[in-house]
């Protein structure tokens, strides 16, 4: 799987993330990682299983990753702040 086949979630309405997804498998691949950092996490599960149960029923998840990353904030004197991550990726 190409890194072009990424879903980065962000704060924008759920169905413009599924609509990408859906894209995606139309256009020929077999698998699809759905990104997101922090609060957008619950979207990004929301998205996966939108795709799955609405719009496209044979896709399965093949894998969960969680982990964290660790961001530098600039406006508390340069201390490090914990963020959480997950990706799922999704298959045919």
């Amino acid at each position: 799987m190409t890194e072009n086949n990424a879903v980065l979630i962000g704060k924008k309405p759920t169905m413009n993330y599924v609509l990408a997804c859906i894209t995606f498998f139309h256009s020929g691949a077999k698998e699809v990682s759905i990104k997101a950092r922090g609060r957008s996490i619950s979207r990004a599960i929301d998205v996966a299983e939108v795709v799955r149960h609405r719009f496209l029923p044979d896709v399965k998840i093949k894998s969960i990753g969680i982990g964290t990353d660790q961001l530098l904030s600039q406006e508390e004197g340069n201390s490090a702040t914990n963020v959480s991550t997950i990706e799922i990726t999704l298959a045919r």
